[in-house]
């Protein structure tokens, strides 16, 4: 039993990860998930007020709320698989919490990309609201990700991957930490 966790900042490619993992048929376990599931029990939009919602989750129940609501989540996928692709770590304590709860067999994959390659990608998805429409810029989106403790977290990281190359190289990167475990991959 594996769980490998990815941290990284908007745009990097944690989704795409992600996405490999589906197809391998590893289950997908997003964090994110967890803050669009508060915003709407909220009654809040989840495109407009993530980012809100997920610094108030951690405010009031504490800075590993978001891994604590995930953990559940993540054992009932390990009923039935091998591994499980945790999907957006975001601080050092929600690392803390899921080494806690899984030991040995837990690793962090860190996901990196420089700013200017994240922002195009970012641009071609589409799927973010712009400033104009109430959302936040990726400026804002670093600075808010980095404010939860993500730069020490990333800095923890059992491997890191940088995703400049192609998109294919990426996804084979990530298929052989999936299959092999992320000590396949040098550091």
């Amino acid at each position: 039993m594996r769980v490998i966790g990815t941290i990284g900042l908007p745009g990097s490619g944690k989704g795409e990860a992600a996405e490999v993992a589906r197809e391998l048929g590893v289950p997908v376990v997003t964090m994110g998930d967890v803050i669009r599931r508060e915003c709407r029990d909220r009654g809040l939009d989840p495109a407009t007020h993530h980012g809100e919602v997920a610094q108030a989750l951690r405010e009031e129940k504490g800075p590993a709320a978001v891994a604590e609501r995930s953990l559940p989540l993540i054992r009932e996928e390990l009923d039935d698989a091998d591994a499980v692709l945790v999907d957006g770590i975001r601080s050092d304590v929600e690392v803390d919490a899921f080494e806690d709860a899984f030991g040995e067999r837990f690793s962090l994959v860190s996901v990196e990309a420089p700013f200017e390659v994240r922002e195009e990608r970012l641009a071609e998805r589409g799927r973010d609201k712009s400033e104009d429409e109430g959302g936040e810029s990726l400026e804002e989106r670093d600075e808010r990700e980095l404010g939860f403790g993500m730069g020490e977290a990333m800095e923890r990281a059992d491997v890191r991957i940088d995703n400049t190359g192609s998109l294919e190289s990426f996804r084979r990167t990530v298929r052989t930490v999936l299959e092999s475990g992320p000590e396949a991959i040098t550091r």
